[in-house]
């Protein structure tokens, strides 16, 4: 295989040829001076037809030979260049998986941080739903006392809203009603939201509320304003 991938062993053996047949060519001319020259010549041709038989034949197998090593370089640059590209499509391939791993990642601390979160926030409204049970139960108690003595009616409108409905204020009538409209928010915190009649100091008394949480102390406020009210009103 060495002499075939030199492009020069066939010139070396040419030369090697050359010299032999030069040698031949020599002993033929000395045996030609001698009386079996006729002889020596003839096995001369049919030996040098040997030789050249020989040479066609290797220098056929060297052109298949050399004709394989061309399809082989050939075959070998069109599989170097598709390796190359399979490289690259696999260099993309890892940057597409590494840049979804990376969002997998992202997306993992997302959902940790919306679990912690919901714990947080179910938490909080566990929280604020046992406070407003409290408020509830203290709203509960408030009208059961003022119900009994102060003639309160406590109405539920409209899902969290709650209409006060005072009577016995006026003693000239009694059955005339008075009222205020209050609300509880997500967080607990109480909202006036109308008055009837109006008082100036509701939102005072409102902003007391939302300080102290004494609903049973701002419920007889509420009532000493209405009855003030009239007690002003009889005054002029």
């Amino acid at each position: 295989m060495a002499s075939v991938r030199d492009y020069n062993v066939a010139e070396q053996f040419n030369s090697r040829l050359e010299e032999i047949r030069t040698k031949l060519l020599n002993q033929a001319m000395a045996e030609v001076l001698n009386d079996r020259a006729a002889e020596l010549c003839q096995d001369h041709r049919q030996y040098m037809k040997s030789v050249l038989d020989t040479c066609f034949k290797k220098c056929k197998e060297d052109e298949t030979m050399f004709d394989m090593i061309h399809a082989y370089k050939q075959d070998l640059k069109e599989k170097t260049s598709l390796l190359k590209e399979k490289s690259a499509e696999q260099l993309e391939v890892l940057s597409e998986i590494e840049d979804k791993e990376h969002h997998k990642a992202l997306l993992f601390q997302r959902i940790e941080k919306l679990k912690k979160d919901q714990t947080r926030n179910r938490e909080l409204i566990q929280s604020q739903n046992k406070a407003n049970k409290d408020r509830l139960k203290k709203l509960n108690k408030c009208k059961d006392v003022f119900q009994k003595h102060l003639s309160l009616e406590i109405r539920k409108i409209q899902g969290e809203k709650l209409q006060f409905v005072f009577r016995n204020i006026s003693r000239k009538d009694p059955d005339m009603v008075h009222t205020f409209l209050l609300q509880l928010d997500a967080e607990g915190v109480y909202h006036i939201i109308s008055c009837d009649p109006p008082l100036e100091k509701m939102a005072h008394l409102e902003q007391r509320l939302q300080e102290t949480n004494n609903f049973s102390a701002f419920l007889a406020n509420v009532r000493r304003e209405f009855v003030a009210l009239h007690s002003g009103a009889k005054m002029a």
